[in-house]
C-alpha cells in the first residue's frame, strides 16, 4: 500500500495529476478544488494516497492532508458511494463540514452536495453515526487520566460533539484528548473547537 508521494508534479488537469517519483510517473486522482491548490509544473509536492486495486484497475487517489483521505475513506465506507461520488463530495465539503454535519444531524448540509439526495444524506449520517456509537464508550474512558477533558466530554454537549466529529475523521481518543488538552474549549464553537483538533493533529504528524 502506497501511504504518501512525494515528488515533482508533472502534469497537472482536470481530475488528476501525474508526480514523477525516483524516475516513474504516478497518475493519481483527486479533487478538482485540491488540483487547484497545488503549486505549478516542476514543483514538489507531497500527496496522501488511498490505491484502489480490482481485477481490472488499480488507481491511485490523493489527498493534500490526513483529513481529507481519512474523509474519503469514510464515504467509501457508506453503501452506495464510489470513490468517483466521494471526489466529487470531497471537492464541495472541507473535512471539519462534513464530520459537523455528521454530528449534528445537519441533512440539509449533506443533501446539498453534489451526488447526495436526501436518502443518500441520511444514510451517511446513520451510517457514520453508528460506528461512533461503537467508539464513544472508549473514549470516555481513555481519557480518566486527563479529568478536566472528560468532565468536559460528559458534561457538555458542544464539546461533546467537537470529539465525535474528529473521531468521524478517524482520528485515535488517545489523540483527541492530547490534541485538544490546552484548547479553550467553553468558549470556542464547535467548528472552531474541531479547527483547533485539526491544527494540533497536524502539528503532531
Amino acid at each position: 500500500m502506497i501511504a504518501y508521494l512525494k515528488g515533482n508534479l508533472e502534469i497537472k488537469t482536470k481530475g488528476y495529476i501525474v508526480i514523477e517519483v525516483a524516475g516513474i510517473g504516478y497518475k493519481v486522482y483527486m479533487p478538482e478544488s485540491m488540483i487547484a491548490k497545488l503549486g505549478e509544473i516542476g514543483e514538489k509536492v507531497k500527496i496522501y494516497t488511498f490505491m484502489k486495486v480490482r481485477e481490472d484497475d488499480v488507481s491511485l487517489y490523493g489527498f493534500i492532508t490526513n483529513e481529507e483521505l481519512r474523509m474519503f475513506e469514510l464515504l467509501l465506507s457508506v453503501s452506495g458511494i464510489g470513490a468517483k461520488g466521494a471526489l466529487t463530495i470531497l471537492s464541495n465539503v472541507t473535512p471539519s463540514g462534513f464530520a459537523l454535519a455528521v454530528i449534528t444531524n445537519d441533512v440539509n448540509v449533506l443533501k446539498k452536495l453534489p451526488g447526495i439526495g436526501p436518502k443518500t444524506a441520511q444514510r451517511v449520517i446513520l451510517e457514520l453515526k453508528d460506528k461512533l456509537k461503537k467508539e464513544q464508550e472508549i473514549i470516555l474512558e481513555e481519557t480518566k487520566e486527563n479529568a478536566s477533558l472528560q468532565e468536559a466530554i460528559v458534561d457538555d454537549e458542544k464539546i461533546a460533539e467537537a470529539v465525535s466529529a474528529l473521531q468521524v475523521l478517524g482520528y485515535s481518543r488517545k489523540e483527541i484528548a492530547d490534541a485538544l488538552v490546552n484548547v479553550d474549549m467553553k468558549v470556542l464553537s464547535v467548528e472552531d473547537i474541531i479547527r483547533k483538533g485539526l491544527g494540533n493533529l497536524a502539528k503532531s504528524i
